[in-house]
């Protein structure tokens, strides 16, 4: 059922990314800070994280994930290091994922050559 739940989170937020995409005059680089943006609303309310112990990684994976992660981290700072930790915790929390991503994405361009688009 864990695995359900995952496919059928990821696939409505996917769905409405999508939806957004073709019915509306949004650019996707709009609709990416808009589920960030999401993210870090419902997870500040206390609504995301319902979703995540529903949906799992369909929940944390996507970008409303990535901005749950950063409240998260936001909250858990602001309780340890007061003001200072509105600036720094969500950075912290979100490090290990940042980090992998720019390792990695310098991994394939060593390994590929880029070409320009024809």
């Amino acid at each position: 059922m864990e695995y359900l739940n995952a496919f059928l989170c990821g696939g409505i937020l996917c769905i409405i990314g999508q939806l957004l995409i073709d019915k509306t005059p949004l650019t996707p680089a709009k609709i990416l800070v808009s589920y960030v943006t999401a993210g870090v609303i419902l997870s500040g309310l206390g609504f995301y994280q319902h979703l995540v112990d529903w949906g799992g990684a369909g929940a944390t994976v996507p970008l409303t994930g990535f901005g749950h992660l950063l409240a998260k981290g936001v909250k858990k700072a602001v309780a340890e290091d007061g003001f200072l930790g509105a600036l720094t915790g969500g950075s912290t929390a979100a490090a290990g994922g940042i980090t992998a991503a720019i390792f990695f994405g310098f991994v394939v361009a060593l390994l590929f050559k880029p070409k320009p688009k024809s």
